[in-house]
């Protein structure tokens, strides 16, 4: 039985092995570490120093390594080792964890490896390949256990137990009448507590599906949130083709939330763990944001220089436009981040775009009144009850605007098919900041008398 290990002193007694090219010490080293351990190493090294790890490892760690890191990683494994090693490991591999690395590996590789597939392999591998990019169909796994409404449990049982070494998983089996439609599902705790002669008919349950062209994050998230351990990929005659199993559900919404995480941060996603990304890809995901944000921001410039009398006369203004824009762009990311976890989870659809606004509006009203009552009293304390005025009065005003503009700003996203995180945090701060400067000089101007 491994153990697991403290992960900073393993990783640095592993890098001192491979500076010293002590190769015999660093294989005793990683023989008795658990797998999961192992992976969170790789994914810490170099492109050379994995390859020369990976190598060390037992044949059966090796895969079992192998198929829990990232895809991007093994992508970079598969450059570095010999052809005999990738053609075994690509072998062993599930079919939908192969269709993962096909889809990392460059476009010339991936036909020499699936030729070198055995030809049930290829068969399973293609079916899946066979489904466009962002769909479930090219998640599910296609190695699977199926019953009929006929047979008895014990037929069932016999059934599974002949084909158990074949099967990605065996808790959950759909239930097929003669057409190949799915009439129902079956667990293995129901098999197991029912009687040998028990007709499957009566002990299946209603099953839930999705078909193979559904968006694969929707019924990733379908399935977690019904608390399924797999459920039937189906075609649009509802015959069976496949399974999505909770394991592969819970990485497709690990890899759409790190997207989304990504974008609402102003960078492009980085599809592979940080310190297995190079240098040069760490600035293109930022640069073009950067750029754009950057191009953006000569709008709030540009309202300063129109009311640059304004601030002239009345300084002391100056003093409060960070408190304003920071207010603002806080309130409109908070807006835009709670609405696009929403959308993900199908809380909200595109069409609710009038209800979000007036929910939004609501909110932003009441958390400016809140706020701008407060910077009355201080600001007015302080500078005089007019420029207090001005302060509170703006606060609600930018509040119910940036909290307005981020509610709907990731429904319009969505309306016209682009990724809501792209239209959210970084532009909406741009846009508030903007729009919240002109909001406060004009309020000014109506109050002051300048």
């Amino acid at each position: 039985m491994k153990e697991t290990v403290d992960q900073h002193e393993l990783e640095s007694r592993i890098l001192k092995f491979l500076a010293d090219e002590n190769l015999k010490e660093l294989g005793h080293e990683i023989q008795d570490v658990a797998p999961e351990d192992i992976v969170l190493i790789i994914e810490r090294l170099t492109a050379k120093q994995r390859a020369i790890v990976f190598r060390l490892l037992h044949k059966d760690e090796a895969l079992e390594v192998f198929e829990a890191l990232d895809p991007s990683v093994q992508s970079d494994l598969v450059r570095t080792l010999r052809e005999t090693e990738v053609a075994e490991i690509f072998e062993g591999l599930d079919p939908d964890d192969r269709v993962w690395l096909l889809d990392e590996l460059p476009a010339t590789l991936a036909p020499k490896l699936l030729h070198g597939l055995s030809e049930r392999e290829r068969r399973l591998t293609a079916v899946v390949l066979g489904y466009p990019q962002d769909s479930v169909g090219r998640r599910m796994t296609p190695e699977y256990v199926t019953t009929r409404m006929d047979y008895t449990v014990a037929d069932t049982m016999e059934r599974l137990r002949d084909r158990i070494e074949d099967a990605e998983t065996i808790y959950l089996l759909p239930v097929l009448d003669d057409a190949r439609h799915v009439a129902g599902v079956v667990s293995l705790r129901d098999l197991i507590a029912a009687d040998p002669d028990t007709v499957i008919a009566s002990i299946m349950n209603e099953a839930q599906s999705v078909q193979a062209s559904d968006d694969a994050e929707r019924a990733a998230r379908k399935l977690t949130e019904a608390g399924f351990v797999a459920i039937p990929v189906v075609d649009r005659e509802r015959r069976l083709v496949g399974l999505l199993t909770f394991d592969d559900a819970m990485r497709i919404i690990e890899h759409e939330e790190s997207e989304d995480s990504a974008r609402q941060g102003g960078v492009e996603p980085l599809r592979r763990p940080y310190f297995a990304t190079p240098i040069m890809q760490l600035v293109r995901s930022r640069v073009v944001w950067l750029l754009v944000l950057a191009v953006g921001a000569t709008l709030t410039v540009q309202v300063l220089d129109v009311f640059e009398d304004t601030l002239a006369k009345v300084t002391v203004l100056a003093l409060f436009v960070p408190l304003l824009i920071g207010t603002g762009g806080n309130t409109g990311n908070q807006a835009a981040t709670t609405v696009t976890r929403a959308l993900a989870l199908g809380d909200v659809r595109a069409r609710d775009i009038a209800r979000v606004l007036g929910r939004e509006a609501r909110v932003g009203l009441m958390l400016g009144l809140m706020l701008g009552m407060l910077g009355f009293v201080i600001a007015g304390l302080v500078y005089g009850w007019d420029l207090g005025a001005v302060i509170g009065l703006t606060l609600v005003a930018i509040c119910t605007v940036a909290a307005t503009i981020g509610g709907i700003m990731p429904l319009i996203a969505r309306w016209v098919k682009v990724d809501p995180a792209v239209f959210s945090n970084p532009f909406i701060s741009t846009f508030v900041d903007a729009s919240g400067l002109i909001i406060y000089f004009l309020i000014a101007r109506a109050i002051l008398g300048i």
